[in-house]
């Protein structure tokens, strides 16, 4: 039975249903590429993919409007797959469980992938309908665009020729897009050795909970709390006055994600239970009031646990703890051009013990400006190379330079205003869009980005407001009827 069956505009929602259903994790879109391949040829439109795995489905003009000139729509297949450490869920095979919640649509549990399923079933209500007023139209949908914007950096030449992109990967209604950041990633690997646990030690479970963590690039800016600092605090306290040993940390999953819980195992010796337990408490109660904003429900607790196998030597562990509390976190510089646009920032975003006696640590670096990106990553570089880690850094991906005399602005512009009434806001945003790479292979393209309002992708109160959705199908429709004439 149809959960979102009734909201408006009634196609749109339709196949976000039936997208919500097919599994499609990042680098395993095997199943989400299979269903619009099927999706296409079953309207007899013209579908194509490449190697890397991009679907392109082209539709005719409608008749009448063959004049016009082509557009090529695009949406990314791929979702960052999150859940709550008490939701069981498999996201290589469960579909995901939407639910209404007043004005909203979330999941149960679980992130939504409305970024960007929503774009996606825009682009499918078009290509299905027959009453539709467009010209020629292509729709591209990329692979992996979460965690390394593989679709656009592979993108095989050919796959479309319209001069006018729509990027529908965007977050706020009302808003118009013309430029984004670049990034990059920068990766600290610790080798450690493995000791004994020390005797007369007890073992506890120490966990942050409860933070809001969302989008390191949208939501940078709104300290939501980062799970890993938190955590840290509470070991570089341990380690300095307590002898805590380290057994285990996991804190975050993606790089692209504000990180929400942390981890820890860790061993004090008995004469200092009681002390850490009651320090623990107040550390609890401090860091509420300290994020008792934008973190209510925070959660620090620790609880005895089995004793581990091993902990690690003395010199990793000052080194990692006292690493990760250099690391920079969060908003570095604000745009001198563009008031209230973040310029440059980072995001300590994931600690993870892997095989092998190795604990890695991943970060991202986001700018406007390819030397604040480079400046950023540096200063990561440097701190966890004083700290003894091997470092490596991601290949990056450009940021999009803001063109304010587009034509497709302007008509977009002048679409919002006709049909709301008021005027949209023109910006750049401090995320990550595909439309720069585009940009570096097709360097005719006219672009914006656009799209309803969705709040805390990336986390599981990820969340699409339902009366933004019709809003901007009507917007992205009107665009399509004025798009001008070849």
């Amino acid at each position: 039975m149809s959960i979102l069956k009734g909201l408006k505009p009634e196609p749109v929602w339709h196949y976000f249903e039936e997208i919500t259903k097919v599994p499609r994790p990042s680098k395993k879109e095997e199943k989400i590429i299979e269903f619009l391949l099927n999706f296409g040829k079953s309207l007899n439109l013209e579908t194509k993919r490449d190697k890397i795995g991009n679907v392109v489905i082209s539709k005719p003009a409608s008749p009448g409007m063959e004049n016009l000139q082509k557009v090529v729509l695009q949406s990314h297949m791929d979702m960052v797959c999150e859940k709550n450490s008490d939701v069981d869920f498999d996201f290589d095979t469960m579909a995901i469980q939407p639910v209404i919640d007043g004005e909203w649509v979330k999941a149960k549990g679980t992130t939504l992938g409305a970024d960007d399923g929503i774009g996606m079933a825009a682009q499918m209500a078009i290509l299905a309908s027959d009453n539709i007023k467009h010209g020629a139209i292509e729709c591209l949908f990329t692979v992996d665009e979460e965690t390394g914007l593989t679709g656009a950096f592979e993108l095989e030449k050919g796959m479309f020729d319209a001069k006018i992109l729509l990027n529908l990967d965007s977050e706020d209604e009302g808003e118009l897009f013309i430029g984004c950041a670049g990034g990059i990633d920068t990766v600290a690997t610790f080798d450690y050795i493995i000791e004994s646990v020390p005797a007369n030690h007890s073992a506890y479970k120490i966990q942050v909970k409860g933070l809001k963590g969302g989008h390191s690039g949208d939501e940078i800016h709104k300290s939501h709390g980062n799970s890993i600092k938190i955590l840290n605090r509470i070991l570089w306290q341990g380690v300095e006055e307590l002898e805590m040993q380290i057994a285990e940390i996991n804190g975050g999953n993606l790089r692209n994600a504000i990180p929400r819980e942390a981890f820890a195992i860790v061993t004090i010796p008995n004469e200092h239970c009681n002390d850490f337990e009651k320090w623990i408490a107040q550390f609890q109660t401090e860091v509420r009031q300290e994020l008792s904003q934008t973190a209510p429900d925070l959660s620090v607790s620790c609880s005895k646990s089995n004793m581990p196998a091993s902990v690690i030597d003395e010199d990793t562990k000052f080194n990692l703890v006292y690493g990760l509390y250099a690391c920079p976190h969060g908003v570095h510089t604000w745009s001198q051009q563009l008031e209230g646009l973040v310029e440059t920032s980072t995001n300590l975003a994931s600690v993870k013990f892997v095989e092998n006696n190795r604990i890695v640590v991943t970060t991202s670096q986001r700018s406007s400006l390819e030397s604040g990106k480079a400046d950023m990553a540096f200063m990561v570089d440097s701190v966890f190379s004083l700290a003894g880690a091997e470092i490596k850094r991601g290949d990056g991906y450009p940021g999009w330079n803001p063109n304010p005399n587009s034509n497709i602005l302007r008509i977009a512009a002048a679409s919002y205003e006709r049909l709301f009434g008021k005027k949209p806001v023109v910006r750049a945003i401090h995320a990550g869009l595909e439309c720069g790479l585009f940009l570096e292979k097709y360097p005719d393209l006219d672009m914006i980005s656009f799209g309803p309002t969705l709040r805390s992708v990336h986390s599981p109160d990820e969340r699409i407001n339902i009366k933004t959705v019709e809003m901007w199908w009507n917007h992205l429709l009107d665009v399509l009827e004025n798009i001008p004439s070849k």
